[in-house]
């Protein structure tokens, strides 16, 4: 790199605790990734080793893979450029080689943003605290002073498609082959899903599966043109709601734009909680572990899932180990308890038999299985992991966010209600009825607000308290 190609780029603009956004030719561009590239195989010591790389549909993201490429072979890692995949992909393929990696996607975020999701081998996470701070580092001195030179054996750069692969291992932990047959629309919000699930599903890769497949934008297209690729948001899951109504469907089922969440909706176009399908499977975890001689299995869950899944776990003979929201938590967690599963409300489900890794296209298979092999609609199975009344997630923006917190604090420092401190505060009602959780971003100047009651007259009640305090 010459010195008129250095670029300006503040690695700092787009590092974040766990991975990498920003805005593409400005946060982050091909030389910033090059540098990238180079850094992630000096500081994680791969020279000698694989490296895996891929990316989702972005339209940058094929000059972004091959910038990291690039990058990491003259340091001497040796390149295995993946293609077109999914995140879990990247997880699947990881874990399976036991090799580093990196996807190339912002996920949920607009199209245009782009960036990465590194991995360790072994599908191990990568965090500011495991790495990643000092790769942004490293990478940084390369962007302020040049690349040095390559290493006198450069690694090699070929190609791998692991999609068959991934479609059969996913196929192995959950057999769908005698479900009953389903209807099932698919909305893959032309992100990644519009490639797996025709191969995990479908009949693109492996025999066909007893479904009958209703496809949503599966036309892979960064620009996302239909809406964006968030199930997270409401209403970008109404498309996904009409058309199981107007096709009769059994199930809905969404992802986001790099397809390690789902989102789940039921015959009569209800949503079923994150926090509800986390039970589900968690169920289904715990029955597979125990009769595989485990006596009392782990499950992970955080903090603001809903109390009906810690509740589950314990009444199913399993321990349940609650945590700080956030995947590396929950990875590191699984990895230290041994855990079968963990679930987070965001929609993020990891396996243990999936490297520790999240993987949505999985959770999707253990609920297609749970209504298969019943007869019941998937309105009533979901009702029973839905006892209580929760909020979701509200933001408040706020110019002074520690003032807002102490004013809740306040007012609810009282003999009627236990505060705890693991991420944010956690209030709970002694008597039962009722929880919340305030958490601030760590990026924006947002509190965040989870409730949940026994009912919609107390969860709606706590709910304008806590807001009028908070925006005050």
């Amino acid at each position: 790199m010459t010195t008129e190609e250095i670029s300006p780029v503040n690695l700092s603009d787009s590092f974040k605790a766990y991975d990498v956004r920003g805005l593409v030719g400005d946060t982050i561009t091909a030389a910033s990734v090059q540098a990238v590239g180079a850094a992630f195989v000096e500081v994680l010591g791969l020279a000698g080793e694989t490296v895996l790389i891929g990316g989702d549909m972005r339209p940058s993201s094929p000059e972004f893979s091959q910038a990291f490429a690039a990058g990491a072979s003259s340091r001497g890692a040796n390149v295995k450029l993946l293609g077109l995949i999914s995140t879990d992909e990247l997880y699947f393929a990881s874990g399976i080689l036991n090799a580093a990696g990196v996807v190339f996607t912002a996920s949920h975020n607009p199209a245009q943003y782009n960036g990465m999701k590194m991995t360790k081998a072994g599908a191990v996470p990568l965090s500011s605290e495991t790495g990643l701070a000092e790769i942004r580092d490293l990478a940084q001195s390369y962007l302020d002073n040049g690349l040095p030179a390559a290493v006198d054996t450069p690694g090699t750069i070929g190609e791998a498609d692991v999609l068959q692969d991934y479609a059969e291992f996913l196929r192995k932990l959950v057999d769908l082959t005698g479900s009953r047959p389903l209807k099932i629309v698919v909305d893959a919000g032309n992100g990644m899903a519009g490639m797996t699930t025709p191969a995990v599903l479908g009949d693109a890769l492996l025999p066909g599966l007893p479904f009958d497949i209703v496809p949503l934008y599966f036309e892979l297209d960064g620009t996302f043109p239909n809406h964006p690729a968030n199930p997270l948001e409401p209403a970008n899951l109404l498309d996904l709601q009409a058309a199981v109504i107007k096709h009769g469907a059994d199930i809905g089922l969404a992802f986001d734009g790099d397809a390690d969440r789902c989102f789940v909706i039921d015959e009569l176009g209800g949503p079923v909680s994150p926090s509800a399908v986390t039970a589900l499977v968690a169920r289904r975890e715990i029955s597979r572990a125990k009769a595989a001689g485990e006596e009392r299995p782990t499950v992970i869950h955080n903090l603001i899932t809903s109390r009906a899944v810690p509740e589950l776990i314990t009444h199913d003979g399993a321990r349940a180990v609650r945590t700080r929201v956030g995947h590396s938590f929950i990875k590191t967690t699984m990895a230290e308890e041994g855990a079968v599963f963990g679930g987070e409300h965001s929609a993020h489900y990891y396996f243990r038999d999936f490297f520790n890794a999240d993987t949505g296209m999985l959770a999707a298979m253990h609920v297609l299985a749970a209504l298969g092999e019943q007869e019941g609609p998937l309105s009533e199975l979901g009702r029973e992991y839905e006892p209580y009344v929760s909020s979701g997630e509200i933001n408040s923006q706020l110019e002074d966010v520690p003032a807002a917190v102490a004013r809740v604090r306040d007012a609810y420092t009282r003999p009627d209600v236990t505060i705890d401190e693991l991420d944010g505060l956690t209030f709970t009602a002694t008597n039962g009825d009722w929880w919340f959780n305030l958490r601030a971003s760590n990026t924006e100047p947002f509190l965040r607000l989870n409730a949940e009651a026994l009912n919609t007259t107390t969860l709606t009640t706590l709910r304008d308290t806590v807001l009028n305090l908070i925006r005050k």
